[in-house]
């Protein structure tokens, strides 16, 4: 892997983010010459401290990415693209589902339509999500599970994610879609509304907070820790000749809730953790017990996740420990940070660009 990437030319959109950021740092680390993009939209999770670790090693393009233009250079001159820009908040998408719709749908297909332009053929690894799949109807989801989503962002992203897989039929591009579950670590927009329940736990476990666990904490998640999230990304961006589209990548174990709130408290200590009724926003777009089946990732690229829940919490608590003030500081909000100010104005822009 380390011969794959040496002298590459690499993009990362969303680069300031959470998962993006990590995949940013380890291709660095690996040789590649990497540029990142990123609009710095409110309430995605940008945060500039996530790229401190390789500064003046990287190319920063603030740059939205439906506005393909602004960075053509980067994209004649790429080896591969890895495509993490958008919304992931659930929440939000309900609240603003045309905001949702511009960055999730919109922006991602002039993105993909510049890259086949620009690039024809070139390698695009997408960030996808287990969202699309909805409630399942069978566990664990393999990836012949039926895509029914349950909310905007997923009924988005998957509109995103068929993008990817027609311009990979028509034969422009050479796509990869990677449908993540609950990926958590270092570099969560800990201080932004509505980005997930594990990085709310662990905001919360930092303030010394109360976890609270919706409904009687059966439901069943896979949580995925973000440096096996990126090895999966690096295959994928590898691999000479992927024998799929689409890739279901999931953590080592089916958790309850219940046992993943246990688990972070006892790592952390603090308040007990607290049972609460659903609210009514998030019991309507709640799709139950999920976990995933990640063994075509396994079989044909010889991904496998690899930590535990109980390290890699313990590694992650141990980073915003580290550095407090970047990711949970004087900053720190709940709910919607303010956004309601921001987003409307922001998805008339997006929606109504040439």
């Amino acid at each position: 892997m380390i011969s794959a990437y040496k002298g590459k030319n690499a993009i990362v959109t969303g680069g300031l983010g959470f998962i993006g950021s990590n995949l940013a740092i380890r291709l660095v680390k690996l040789g590649a010459r990497v540029s990142i993009l990123d609009a710095e939209v409110p309430g995605c999770g940008a945060n500039e401290a996530n790229l401190r670790p390789v500064w003046g090693n990287a190319t920063l393009m603030r740059c939205d990415l439906g506005e393909p233009e602004r960075f053509a250079g980067a994209l004649e001159s790429a080896d591969v693209i890895f495509n993490l820009a958008g919304e992931i908040s659930h929440s939000h998408s309900m609240k603003f589902p045309e905001r949702d719709a511009a960055l999730n749908a919109i922006s991602q297909l002039r993105f993909l339509q510049a890259c086949a332009r620009w690039n024809p053929g070139i390698r695009v690894v997408y960030a996808g999500t287990r969202q699309i799949y909805g409630r399942p109807q069978y566990l664990p989801v393999d990836e012949n599970h039926p895509a029914a989503p349950v909310d905007f962002n997923g009924i988005h992203k998957n509109a995103a994610v068929q993008y990817h897989l027609l311009h990979a039929a028509l034969g422009q591009l050479d796509t990869v879609v990677l449908h993540l579950t609950n990926v958590y670590g270092p570099r969560m927009a800990l201080n932004a509304g509505c980005q997930g329940f594990l990085g709310t736990y662990l905001k919360r476990l930092l303030l010394r907070q109360p976890l609270e666990i919706f409904g009687d904490g059966c439901q069943l998640r896979d949580p995925l820790y973000v440096d096996d999230a990126v090895d999966a990304f690096l295959l994928a961006g590898a691999v000479p000749r992927v024998a799929s589209r689409v890739y279901n990548v999931g953590g080592p174990a089916a958790l309850s809730l219940r046992k993943i709130a246990k688990i972070a408290h006892d790592l952390a200590g603090g308040p007990v953790p607290v049972f609460r009724p659903f609210p009514a926003s998030r019991k309507s777009i709640d799709i139950g017990s999920y976990w995933t089946d990640s063994s075509r990732i396994g079989r044909e690229l010889g991904w496998y996740p690899v930590t535990g829940f109980v390290e890699g919490m313990a590694r992650a608590l141990a980073f915003y420990q580290e550095d407090f003030e970047s990711y949970v500081g004087p900053g720190v909000c709940d709910g919607e940070c303010g956004l309601e100010q921001d987003m409307e104005p922001a998805a008339a822009r997006a929606a109504t660009q040439p």
